[in-house]
């Protein structure tokens, strides 16, 4: 139950999943009895990958702690991805048939009968990731249920559906007397232009649409690839927020091969998570047109880290630097991300704009809506820059090209 990690010649010590769990609740002030409740809401890849490693690391606890996700119900799975399905549950059929559950995919693909994605989520498959079973999920499709009595709840929404669906649950806070913990997963922004332009984080939605206090609410970020991470392969990331519930979480979800830190600066880390799949597209299509140059892709990613860092320095008062997990982050949505992958489907032809930015078995690509915030928020004449040989002052999207270009190709077409 107890061991040490070593990283950089330091050393981390690691409690026992039991002890960490119960560290946690006394900070909540729960009791013997009183469960303490988590509920993840959305479940996109990186939502339902994070419940399931909770679920792995504390489902055990069943009497101290109850692990859920929420996703929209109704949403039915097509018979090629049905097809697709039932070749991954050859690799977990003993426990299919074990519970009873193995019929009702046979008749999925055959086309006999219809499947639902909240449905297969129950037995440990998502759309977005059909590859990757994990582990069962209680899952829970009405929404009220789902966060009434909540103590932490995890956004595992697109940006673009974060404040439509907390304004729903604010209806449901509003007699609460303590505030939940919030943990957003979400990694896109908003542009909002008044009362002056200024970027929208999935946090500040958050807040805007709940009333819960900002310290309260918290971001995860890092170079997380959800398949792989399930898979026990190395990983860290960052809780950004208030050093109030920063701490506990992070000790809460490190695990041996997910380190966890925790970070005060939120506005720069949700920033950059936008940012990143912003550039991801490019460096897909730079890929993709150049036939994996080595060459090709390292002057681009030279170029998007300059901007993404000139961009930071303009919407963050006192930015962050980019480098450890800041870096790693960007630079693995750059190598394997799905805005990656999109960018790189448009420059071979095998996806067009008019598909929309939600993909069948890929999900939301955030960043096509990113792309088009921080173009509006850098157009701004209220925020022109000094510009070297220029007479007078240019708004800053005149210094962002690659920005300019991929507004051009996505949206201006």
């Amino acid at each position: 139950m107890n061991s040490n990690s070593y990283l950089n010649g330091s050393v981390y010590h690691y409690n026992g999943n039991e002890e960490k769990l119960d560290e946690l609740r006394r900070l909540l002030g729960k009791v013997d009895g009183d469960q303490l409740r988590i509920v993840s809401v959305g479940a996109g890849a990186w939502g339902s990958v994070f419940a399931a490693l909770l679920q792995d690391s504390y489902g055990h606890c069943r009497e101290k702690v109850q692990i859920r996700i929420w996703r929209w119900p109704g949403r039915a799975v097509d018979r090629a991805t049905a097809e697709h399905l039932f070749e991954v549950i050859n690799d977990v059929l003993r426990r299919l048939i074990q519970h009873c559950a193995y019929l009702k995919y046979v008749e999925g693909r055959l086309g006999d009968r219809m499947l639902y994605a909240d449905e297969i989520l129950r037995d440990a498959f998502f759309l977005n990731m059909i590859d990757t079973p994990i582990c069962p999920l209680k899952v829970v499709t009405n929404l009220q249920e789902a966060v009434w009595e909540a103590d932490i709840v995890l956004n595992g929404l697109p940006s673009t559906e974060t404040g439509e669906v907390f304004e729903e649950i604010s209806k449901y806070w509003k007699e609460r007397i303590t505030m939940p913990i919030i943990l957003s997963l979400a990694k896109g922004i908003e542009a909002e232009l008044d009362p002056f332009p200024r970027i929208i984080t999935p946090t500040l939605i958050i807040n805007r649409a709940t009333g819960v206090p900002m310290e309260n609410i918290l971001y995860l970020g890092g170079p997380n690839m959800a398949s792989e991470i399930y898979n026990k392969e190395w990983a860290n990331a960052r809780i950004c927020g208030a050093e109030k519930w920063g701490k506990p979480l992070a000790n809460f979800l490190r695990q041996p091969h997910f380190i966890v830190w925790d970070n005060s600066d939120l506005v720069t880390h949700e920033v950059m998570g936008g940012l990143k799949n912003v550039y991801a597209i490019g460096a897909g299509m730079v890929a993709a047109l150049t036939n994996e140059s080595a060459t090709s892709k390292s002057v681009y990613f030279a170029h998007c880290t300059s901007e993404m860092i000139f961009i930071t320095h303009l919407v963050a008062e006192d930015p962050e630097k980019l480098a450890g997990p800041l870096l790693a982050d960007t630079y693995v949505t750059l190598l394997k991300g799905r805005n990656a992958w999109y960018g790189q489907m448009l420059a071979k032809g095998e996806l067009n704009l008019d598909m929309g930015d939600s993909i069948s078995g890929k999900g939301m690509i955030q960043g096509v809506s990113a792309v088009g915030a921080f173009y509006q928020l850098l157009s701004q004449s209220s925020l022109s820059v000094s510009c070297p040989g220029k007479s007078k002052p240019v708004a800053p999207v005149e210094l962002c090209p690659i920005l300019k270009t991929l507004y051009k190709i996505l949206t201006t077409r």
